[in-house]
């Protein structure tokens, strides 16, 4: 599938190029790098400055409407790459401007052990004298 915003006419593929570059403003990297591929995004439901007033969002590209539509329920950065049809590398940088502007919340995945109620720290215990005794 063609990302929508390739430009078909172009017969050499500078077309493919030049739209990814315009998105992100020339930008090659995000503002912060702690993006992971499993960083999880959900768009902020009442989104509020540092100094709690209301947070009102400026001119937003398309891009980033997708975005926080797409994240109104949880995503990964992956998918939502995928489900815009963007390099990771341009998807991030956006993610970037949005969270930067309180509108998108990213938080690390939870881990296996939290979501299955905690580890067993007799076993934890055990493994690290087990190890100790190596």
């Amino acid at each position: 599938m063609t990302p929508y915003w390739e430009d078909e006419a172009e017969e050499d593929g500078a077309g493919t190029m030049v739209r990814p570059y315009t998105i992100t403003r020339g930008r090659t990297a995000p503002e912060r790098d702690d993006f992971s591929l499993i960083t999880v995004l959900t768009t902020a439901q009442d989104p509020r400055d540092e100094h709690g007033a209301p947070v009102r969002p400026g001119r937003l590209q398309p891009e980033h409407r997708m975005i926080l539509e797409r994240c109104r329920l949880p995503a990964a950065v992956a998918e939502v790459a995928s489900d815009l049809g963007l390099p990771v590398s341009v998807t991030k940088i956006l993610l970037a401007d949005l969270v930067a502007q309180g509108l998108l919340l990213a938080r690390a995945p939870l881990s296996v052990a939290r979501v299955a109620g905690g580890a067993d720290m007799g076993m934890l215990a055990a493994v690290r004298d087990g190890l100790r005794r190596l």
